[in-house]
């Protein structure tokens, strides 16, 4: 049987979970509500989420999260599109605070490779979060270039998108632990994940980390819920909104 059978099969449990969940957002309140919460282990946040929860001053924002949540990795992503100017914003983010990681994307608009800084914030001790990645070569080539450091460092995969290209992500990120396997500072990180099921096909490849929405945290309790249960509240959901609306035959 293969791990996707074995996923699908199993019982789904929480506890025995060995993947680490990360809140993904940018709206404070709720950063510091999950942070109460002992399962969320870190966070992720990214300028489209900023933008999205209505984050105007990204400095004020950054420094108050870090403020409230002290002692967990939170990631911040660089800005410009300009290679240089990266650099610059990756070493300012780091001053904000002793848990601050500093996303950088695999490549600029223009695809040019981000790999070459990538290594050399690395080498000067910076914790990074390489974001962005869809393929095996990408993962490679940042696995490499986070080798050249040792302090603990993210590949951000994004098997969602993965997934809404009609590929299975599964295999894909089962072949990304392999690559990273030999950097142990390094850890594969499950982005853009579209439901509760993938928190369990991550943690049964060996992803490290997956990083999940305040909406799929919401759905958290669904795990392992009885089935028949389910199917009869879906019955019931549907029956009540058919009486409400007055709908008849």
């Amino acid at each position: 049987m293969d791990r996707r059978a074995q996923v699908t099969d199993m019982q789904p449990n929480l506890d025995s979970l060995k993947i680490k969940i990360f809140g993904d957002g940018a709206d404070r309140k709720t950063m510091v509500e999950l942070y109460r919460n002992p399962r969320i282990k870190g966070f992720t946040t990214n300028p489209t989420l900023m933008r999205k929860d209505g984050v105007t001053d990204y400095e004020r924002f950054a420094r108050e999260v870090l403020a409230a949540i002290p002692d967990r990795p939170i990631s911040f992503e660089v800005l410009s599109d300009d290679l240089d100017e990266m650099e610059r914003q990756a070493r300012t983010i780091v001053q904000w605070g002793s848990n601050a990681n500093v996303k950088i994307p695999i490549t600029n608009t223009q695809r040019i490779s981000s790999v070459p800084l990538i290594r050399r914030l690395a080498r000067d001790g910076i914790k990074v979060n390489v974001t962005g990645l869809t393929t095996l070569e990408q993962v490679s080539a940042a696995g490499q270039a986070l080798g050249e450091g040792s302090v603990f460092s993210i590949v951000s995969v994004f098997g969602g998108r993965i997934a809404d290209t009609g590929r299975d992500p599964v295999p894909i990120m089962a072949e990304a632990v392999e690559r990273l396997r030999r950097y142990p500072h390094v850890e594969l990180l499950w982005a853009s994940p579209r439901e509760l099921l993938n928190i369990f096909q991550a943690d049964a490849v060996g992803c490290h980390i997956i990083t999940l929405t305040a909406d799929i945290l919401k759905k958290l309790p669904l795990v392992g819920k009885d089935l028949d249960q389910y199917s009869q509240e879906t019955v019931q959901m549907f029956r009540n909104d058919a009486v409400k609306a007055g709908y008849v035959l």
